[in-house]
């Protein structure tokens, strides 16, 4: 585990308690407005939600990740429509956020909290739904499903080695697109979108001219959501740092990156990170 009185480390604990505080108000006002959908609402509390676990996969706060991604997740389907936001529901929630600021406010002890009533309520929440999360009938097989089509991937670097090694890399899946800034990513992945192609892989370098890969990422998301498409569905974006960055990386998630890699990239650690996200087989 990093050091967590390391600068870093302070700040993004920090940042967990402010999260915290706006979400417990957050999922208040949502329980006041009983089953109607309040999607600003809704938005902010998984951003703040999404923040959190991102850090703490980083700070390698097992227990504090494994919370806020189950958290995430009934939070992504209320997102979607696909969980109607009851208040039984909420009260769940809101008792994820009390556990979540009880681990918080001790880190170092943390991983050996036990979590499991809290998890298996939040794993229930949808038992009595009708209906399974994400069926689509009609839906094209995405990659890594049994007949499922190419990876479509976006490598945004501009370093010339890195690009090379991993544009290599990807092409083994399927197409692999190329931008070498954020700007020319932007526009990529609106033309993409445009011709209802959009990207399931995005590896982003950070520190980039023209436009960084924190605006990019940030950017990115509001092109897919201003088509509907919430960041649990679109593109996965990988970030790629040097270590001297790593303080970029943290911020990254709360533009809703999903995992980061340090450089130079472990292809492995990419591979795993595609596994996860049944990108690949």
């Amino acid at each position: 585990m990093i050091d967590l009185d390391d600068e870093l480390a302070v700040e993004y604990l920090a940042e967990c308690r402010e999260h915290l505080v706006t979400m417990e108000a957050d999922l208040l006002a949502m329980e006041k407005g009983g089953e109607a959908l309040d999607e600003e609402l809704a938005n902010r509390v998984f951003r703040a939600v999404h923040s959190i676990k991102g850090g703490a996969g980083f700070f390698d706060l097992v227990k504090i990740r494994e919370l806020a991604h189950r958290t995430e997740d009934a939070l992504a389907l209320i997102r979607a429509g696909e969980m109607v936001p009851t208040p039984g529901r909420v009260s769940v929630l809101l008792r994820a956020a009390d556990a979540l600021s009880a681990l918080i406010e001790s880190p170092g002890t943390s991983n050996r909290a036990d979590n499991t009533e809290i998890m298996a309520a939040l794993a229930g929440l949808r038992e009595d739904e009708p209906g399974a999360a994400g069926e689509c009938g009609d839906c094209e097989p995405g990659p890594g499903q049994p007949g499922g089509r190419p990876l479509r991937a976006l490598l945004v670097e501009d370093d010339f080695a890195s690009r090379l090694l991993l544009q290599t890399f990807l092409s083994r899946y399927g197409e692999c697109h190329l931008a070498v800034n954020g700007r020319e990513a932007v526009e990529a992945v609106r033309a993409a979108l445009e011709r209802k192609r959009g990207y399931d892989l995005i590896c982003m370098d950070i520190m980039m001219p023209e436009m960084d890969g924190r605006e990019a990422v940030r950017q990115v998301r509001a092109l897919e959501e201003g088509r509907g498409i919430l960041s649990t569905h679109g593109a996965k974006i990988v970030m790629a740092t040097a270590v001297d960055d790593i303080r970029e990386v943290v911020r990254c998630f709360r533009e809703l990156c999903d995992a980061y890699l340090v450089k130079p990239i472990d292809l492995g650690k990419l591979h795993g990170h595609m596994k996860s996200y049944q990108l690949v087989a």
